[in-house]
Order: structure tokens, then sequence, then C-alpha cells
């Protein structure tokens, strides 16, 4: 069993770095801003309202598949904005399937849990940066 799930970690960490170093195909996570409409974001600090208006849509909608601390069927958000862009965290909300079929990053996470992509769940920008300022608190 230990076996397996090290040679299972090892093939994934295989999979990013040759991915990611390809000059072809930079992967940056801090420097990626995704594929979508959101180019640029000006954040200023947490708003707290905005964030507990975010935390209630997170909840009616994210959660099913996503969890602030462990992997489920999507990724887990604590930290997230340690590890992503702002923008590409939004463009990954507003344009999933896009994203899960060309962003280097998307596909990656894609692939960790068996080519299943992340589901289109029609949120407005407005909504997806409500969600955002809720993940700006998890740190």
């Amino acid at each position: 069993m230990k076996k397996s799930i090290k040679t299972t970690l090892l093939l994934i960490c295989t999979t990013v770095l040759t991915h990611c170093m390809s000059p072809s195909n930079p992967c940056d996570p801090m420097q990626n801003l995704g594929i979508g409409p959101i180019e640029k974001l000006d954040l200023q600090p947490v708003n707290t309202n905005i964030a507990a208006e975010g935390q209630k849509i997170y909840d009616q909608l994210c959660r099913v598949c996503h969890n602030e601390i462990r992997q489920m069927e999507g990724p887990a958000h604590w930290g997230i904005m340690n590890r992503r862009t702002p923008e590409w965290i939004m463009n990954m909300m507003l344009n999933p399937k896009e994203m899960s079929q060309k962003d280097p990053i998307a596909k990656i996470l894609a692939e960790r849990v068996n080519g299943v992509e992340m589901a289109d769940m029609n949120l407005s920008e407005d909504e997806a940066r409500k969600i955002l300022e809720y993940f700006r608190t998890l740190q």
C-alpha cells in the first residue's frame, strides 16, 4: 500500500515537473492568470462583508466538491491565494471548461481526479469575486 502511494506521488511530481518545466508550456502558478475574462485584479484590503457573502455562495455551490482544508473531488482552498493568482482563481470559476482543457495547471489538477473537470456553476463575475474575497480569509 505504501509503495503504491509513493509510486503515485512520484508519478504526479514527475508529470508536474515535466509539464511545467517545458519552455513551450510554462506554468508558474504565481504568474499564470488563466484563460477567461479576468485579466487584471487590483485587490484592496479584505472586505469581511463581501467575504461573508462569498462564503454563503461557496457553501451553496462549491462545498459539494470542495473543502477548505482537505482535497475532495476538487482541491482544498485553504491558502489558495499563496498558490494561485487571483485572476487564475476567478477565471477557473468563470471559465472552468476551457481552463481544464487549455490551462497547464488546470489540466494537471483535472488529471489528479481522473480527468474530472470542474463543473460550470454559471457564476457571475460578482459572485466569483465574492468567493475570491472569502478565499482571501483562508490563510
